[in-house]
């Protein structure tokens, strides 16, 4: 890895000395400081600023004035590595394409870092880190990993605590307009020992998502209202929402010459086939406990924790893993393929994402609005001619054990995470490439590209309110409470790339028949615990998990909050309409 790592690198150093060649080969870094005269770069031309802020940046809640003096900023704080190039990577959505093929060119230009800014799967991604982190080779000076690491991140003490780095190490090149409170996921990345770990770079939440007009057209809702009493609407729980998924699949079938389902989801046995259910599935069904964002004591993943040791995952250890709640989420899951297209099952989450656009759709009852940049492109069935969706998303319905006061859903917050394995140089150019791929130069413009928002300002914007009747609700979501209802995962999963693995390779058992739901979130929370019993051995300390001794699950059953024992399972269904629906995020 490090000799093919070696040869861009030194392409991109522009060192023009021979002498120094064979110096190169053993130190960048040495490179750097014997080059420093040649590499210095002159100032900043307005050119080079007019080409981007005129071009690119023309939208911005800066003035431009401001946006020019950030720019400024960036190309003296790199002075001491301009002419170096730096590795980082991320996963692959709408957001960071645009980093890497038009935010990395922007800051090259500005400041004379050259970033290979690599996309790949987001399993991949986290292989990545994780390798990087247990072999201690820097091959990558920046990651851009969701902050469901974040538990991991702070107990490891392989990553950088970047409240402390802004403060010491990497203080000369801290951007002076950074404005960390104006993160609306910074909360995301703040671990229990009151630091941040990680930058937000991106957010996106899993919501409802339905076709508005067809819900509006009077003879599917007399139809509805004829076969089960109720109003055709937004799904307030999940009996409504099969309810839904069985009117369209079963009794319409087809509308305007096209076959129509009423659900959609993805089941290949695939790493993404665990975020389905690991990303608030068994949280939507009400498994956990009250308490924002994951739930507490027994949050989103079925894991009890003590203060802030993770304590088990079977009743057994006082979890809910495999708990009547749980197993109700699964047997859902499983169970709703049928009304989905036969496709559905052998897809995976990128696959399953566009699905929408194909006009087939009724709803879904767990979007990622990620994907609102592909289902607002013109020409789509699902929009019309003078670009507004016929869609819109709404809060995703809960299940039968979900209480007032639980977490509503999951929202994914991709953030930049800096290693300390990382040469302290190449750390300070990557936190320079970090900060300008989320400064307000830029961020209002990629908000506008790949609709993952991260800052309030962004949001709140004349911008933003002139483009919501464009995207379908999502501006109305961010600009609400839900924001903070909708959470990643949280700190009380202790390492999430070895126990997340765990999720698909036991629901695809459930989802192919091979085995019994109940049996398959049996062995699912015995393995959890082993796994958290393997991260409590291998990586001591006072947060680090500590299994409770075996009991009785029914004696954790009787007792107060998840596990939670079984209930009517099927209340009746209920609906609100769109605009009823949306105040429950306020």
């Amino acid at each position: 890895m490090t000799s093919e790592r070696s040869l861009p690198v030194l392409s991109n150093l522009r060192c023009r000395s021979a002498s120094v060649a064979p110096k190169i080969l053993a130190s960048g870094v040495l490179c750097l400081a014997l080059c420093g005269d040649a590499l210095a770069a002159p100032k900043l031309s307005e050119e080079t600023v007019s080409y981007w802020l005129d071009g690119e940046f023309s939208v911005s809640t800066l003035s431009r004035k401001e946006q020019a003096a950030e720019l400024h900023w960036f190309h003296k704080a790199a002075e001491p590595f301009r002419g170096m190039t730096i590795y980082v990577v991320s996963e692959t959505i709408d957001t960071h394409w645009y980093e890497a093929n038009i935010l990395s060119k922007a800051f090259e230009d500005i400041t004379g870092i050259r970033v290979v800014h690599e996309i790949t799967g987001e399993d991949d991604l986290v292989r990545k880190l994780l390798s990087q982190i247990e072999t201690g080779i820097n091959i990558y000076d920046a990651f851009i990993s969701d902050s469901d690491l974040i538990g991991a991140h702070y107990r490891s003490g392989a990553v950088v605590a970047l409240t402390d780095y802004m403060l010491q190490e990497g203080a000369s090149v801290t951007l002076p307009t950074l404005d960390l409170q104006d993160f609306i996921g910074l909360k995301f990345t703040t671990a229990p020992d009151g630091k941040v770990y990680q930058l937000p770079d991106q957010q996106f939440a899993n919501l409802y998502w339905y076709r508005y007009d067809w819900f509006n057209r009077t003879d599917l809702r007399e139809r509805f209202r004829r076969l089960y009493g109720y109003e055709l609407g937004v799904p307030v729980n999940w009996s409504a929402y099969e309810d839904i998924a069985e009117f369209f699949t079963v009794h319409v079938k087809e509308l305007d010459g096209h076959p129509v389902w009423g659900h959609m989801d993805y089941g290949k046995t695939d790493p993404s086939l665990g975020w389905r259910i690991s990303d608030a599935w068994l949280s939507m069904a009400g498994m956990g406990d009250r308490g924002i964002p994951n739930g507490a004591p027994v949050d989103e993943w079925g894991i009890r924790v003590e203060g802030c040791r993770p304590v088990g995952a079977s009743m057994r250890r006082g979890g809910a893993l495999d708990s009547p709640a749980a197993n109700y989420a699964i047997r859902k899951f499983v169970d709703w393929f049928k009304y989905a297209p036969p496709q559905a099952a052998n897809l995976t989450f990128t696959e399953a994402g566009g699905w929408v656009g194909t006009g087939q759709i009724a709803q879904q009852i767990f979007w990622y609005t990620a994907f609102v940049a592909q289902a607002t492109q013109p020409g789509l069935p699902i929009v019309n001619a003078n670009g507004e969706p016929k869609w819109r998303i709404a809060p995703s319905p809960v299940g039968a054990y979900w209480e007032e006061g639980m977490k509503s859903g999951y929202q994914d917050a991709g953030s930049w995470t800096l290693l300390k394995n990382t040469p302290a140089d190449r750390r300070r150019a990557a936190w320079l490439y970090a900060q300008f791929t989320v400064s307000k130069t830029v961020s209002l413009k990629k908000t506008l590209v790949g609709l993952t928002p991260i800052r309030l300002s962004d949001i709140n914007s004349s911008v933003m309110t002139e483009k919501a009747p464009m995207l379908g609700g999502l501006v109305e979501f961010y600009r609400s409470n839900a924001r903070n209802y909708w959470t990643p995962t949280g700190s009380n999963v202790p390492n999430y790339a070895k126990l997340s693995p765990l999720w698909w390779k036991y629901i695809s058992l459930a989802l192919e028949g091979a085995r019994p739901v109940d049996e398959v979130m049996q062995d699912l929370a015995r393995a959890m615990d082993r796994g958290l019993d393997t991260v409590g051995r291998e990586e001591p300390g006072p947060c680090s998990p500590r299994l409770n001794p075996e009991t009785s699950g029914e004696f954790w059953l009787k007792a107060p909050g998840a596990p939670k024992p079984e209930r009517n399972e099927h209340p009746p269904g209920k609906t609100l309409s769109y605009e009823e629906s949306i105040k429950v995020w306020n």
